[in-house]
């Protein structure tokens, strides 16, 4: 059990997006939000963070481990970098090896991405099996735990925001739009027409696939959305139980504590 003085540093390196949890002892006192860039270094990850630690009134020395869940390789080094120095912690990454308490029934365990195996720990953890993960992404992912709390695998679609700049840069007329819920259901003007084929497009997708996993699978105890779109699909879907946006983040503690 972690003192609650010492911090821990969870990171969640996703391909939008990277979010940065910090622990002190059992409770998240807070997380920050970054865009994923590959081209950045460490030194400007660390100039884009120590403000915000500051600003939080949160002192980096006082990190005492470092956790790292990513899905880009090639900001592993960076990441590191950034653990060491500025944290002054060698990080523990979520890879093959690592004691996750989560038995892995894809056929090749390699391929399952490291977010899929946090999110899928800490919503068992949280509500027991069998449970599906939908977290909206770049990808929109539904991961499957089954009954005996194994990962069973998943399926994987384009992510909402992916689905949208198809639209907007193939169809030579149609321009660019937020993504958010209409007023009505059926478009008065172009704008409105695209954001319900996107709304409403994008819930069917969701809602017919849980539909399929919810018949396929008896007993699911939870159906867990995470990720940047989560609350706006989570509005209009059937079939989602909960939101929980810091998901990622409570997987990351979990896999830390099995393996201090």
């Amino acid at each position: 059990m972690a003192a609650k003085n010492e911090l821990l540093i969870a990171v969640d390196v996703g391909n939008t997006n990277t979010v940065i949890g910090v622990y002190a002892g059992e409770e998240l006192v807070n997380d920050f939000r970054l865009s994923t860039d590959v081209e950045r270094t460490a030194d400007e990850y660390t100039a884009l963070l120590l403000p915000l630690f500051e600003q939080a009134g949160l002192d980096p020395a006082a990190a005492t481990g470092v956790i790292i869940s990513s899905v880009v390789p090639p900001l592993h080094s960076a990441f590191e970098q950034l653990s060491r120095t500025t944290f002054g912690q060698p990080p523990l990454f979520v890879e093959p090896g690592i004691k996750s308490g989560l038995p892995i029934r894809y056929k090749n365990p390699l391929e399952v991405g490291a977010d899929r195996i946090v999110n899928s720990l800490a919503a068992r953890e949280r509500f027991g099996a069998p449970v599906i993960v939908v977290d909206f992404g770049t990808a929109t992912t539904f991961d499957v735990v089954n009954p005996a709390g194994e990962y069973a695998g998943g399926i994987i679609a384009p992510g909402l925001a992916i689905s949208a700049e198809a639209l907007f840069s193939h169809a030579s007329r149609l321009y660019q739009v937020d993504i958010r819920k209409p007023s009505h259901l059926v478009g008065e003007h172009t704008a409105g027409a695209m954001q319900s084929g996107l709304f409403y497009g994008y819930i069917g997708l969701v809602d017919g696939i849980l539909e399929r996993l919810l018949k396929e699978i008896p007993g699911i105890k939870r159906v867990v959305a995470t990720g940047g779109d989560a609350e706006l699909i989570a509005s209009g879907s059937k079939y989602i139980d909960e939101v929980d946006s810091g998901l990622t983040l409570v997987g990351l503690k979990l896999i830390y504590d099995r393996n201090r």
